[in-house]
């Protein structure tokens, strides 16, 4: 799935700050439950699987990347957000860089093969220094999502 089908513009969050990790997971998860992109009995379980993946083990990797994710049944679709945080934010990453992009997923369990393509599209597209930088420098969340269009 690429980038510009897995987000909606208005699903990046442009100059997002929070404390730590767990501010940018909460502001991530509050952000998505006013989306309706999926019922709203399912925001505690999410939120629970969403720290809970992120207390088994660090979801930031290294460039200033990082990815949690959680799979949870009743999803019937891949849910996702992106955060830009200019300053950055300790999430205990791989290379103890500071994450300053934040892309939230939730998946539906039966989607294995799809989540496993997700993670790595993000992790490539991310990955590439002129995107970041084009992110960094987005004003707005459509100059930002226009950046990951151009990413191909």
């Amino acid at each position: 799935m690429r980038m510009q089908e897995l987000l909606r513009p208005s699903d990046i969050l442009c100059g997002f700050d929070a404390p730590d990790k767990w501010g940018v997971l909460d502001r991530l998860m509050e952000h998505l439950r006013g989306t309706a992109r999926y019922p709203e009995e399912l925001q505690q379980k999410l939120h629970e699987a969403v720290h809970a993946r992120e207390r088994s083990m660090s979801t930031g990797m290294e460039r200033g990347i990082a990815i949690p994710h959680a799979a949870v049944e009743g999803l019937d679709e891949i849910v996702a957000c992106l955060a830009i945080l200019p300053e950055g934010v300790n999430f205990e990453s791989i290379d103890a860089s500071p994450t300053q992009f934040c892309v939230l997923l939730l998946i539906p369990p039966r989607e294995k093969l799809l989540h496993i393509r997700t993670l790595a599209e993000v992790a490539k597209v991310l990955g590439k220094e002129p995107v970041r930088q084009a992110l960094l420098q987005a004003s707005d969340s459509d100059e930002a999502w226009h950046a990951l269009v151009e990413a191909g």
